[in-house]
């Protein structure tokens, strides 16, 4: 029988090791799986590489995992805001290395990552520094700049709701980077709200099928 459900947050971060690329949900606050963080830190890993949107907002989630100095370089398109400040300090005194990647450039490469795609040549960053050091053509006339895809050892993300077999569906927004996380990551690990009997999910509401989820574990209250 297939049950990809865990016990426990704990159990379900258990092998994340040090030096890992982990891929974390989320749009600033919307569909960051916060409670899969919190076990992160209690875990313990550190040098990790973070794949994110942004570099983590206020005290909390994300924002508390860099201020643990467990996060030895973090790839987003979005590292500075007015709450950013754990980051920011860290920067600054050169604790934390940030790879800056466009938003729909990281969008694409980890989507290329999900569909086994070894890159692709973008307009967006050619003829800025985001392009040094990439290769560059022109095509009919364009200038495109190549980027390469984005793998991980771990994704954590968030959803609605899961079935045992690893099913998911999200709620509006949260989804964001949800599903292409969870297609580029070797592990992916979903934080939800409520776990279903199986065949409750509506299989035309499905996002993210089983496959591409290795764990299921309910969210803390």
């Amino acid at each position: 029988m297939i049950d990809k459900t865990c016990a426990s947050l704990e159990r379900a971060v258990a092998d994340i090791h040090d030096g890992a690329t982990v891929m974390i949900g989320g749009f600033g606050n919307a569909g960051m799986p916060s409670s899969l963080i919190d076990a992160l830190i209690a875990h313990g890993a550190r040098e990790l590489t973070i794949v994110n949107n942004n570099a983590g907002n206020g005290d909390t989630g994300l924002a508390a995992l860099i201020k643990e100095k467990r996060v030895r370089k973090i790839v987003c398109s979005f590292p500075r805001q007015s709450d950013s400040w754990h980051f920011d300090a860290l920067y600054r005194a050169g604790a934390i290395e940030l790879e800056l990647t466009p938003q729909g450039n990281l969008a694409e490469r980890i989507r290329a990552a999900g569909a086994g795609i070894g890159g692709f040549f973008t307009p967006t960053g050619y003829g800025t520094l985001l392009a040094e050091g990439k290769e560059t053509r022109v095509i009919d006339g364009k200038n495109y700049v190549f980027e390469t895809p984005i793998h991980a050892d771990f994704a954590l993300i968030k959803a609605l709701r899961g079935d045992r077999w690893g099913n998911l569906v999200y709620r509006k927004t949260a989804r964001n980077f949800g599903p292409i996380m969870a297609m580029a990551a070797k592990t992916t690990i979903a934080q939800v709200h409520d776990i279903v009997p199986l065949g409750d999910l509506d299989p035309e509401a499905i996002v993210t099928p089983g496959i591409f989820v290795q764990r299921v574990v309910k969210e803390a209250v």
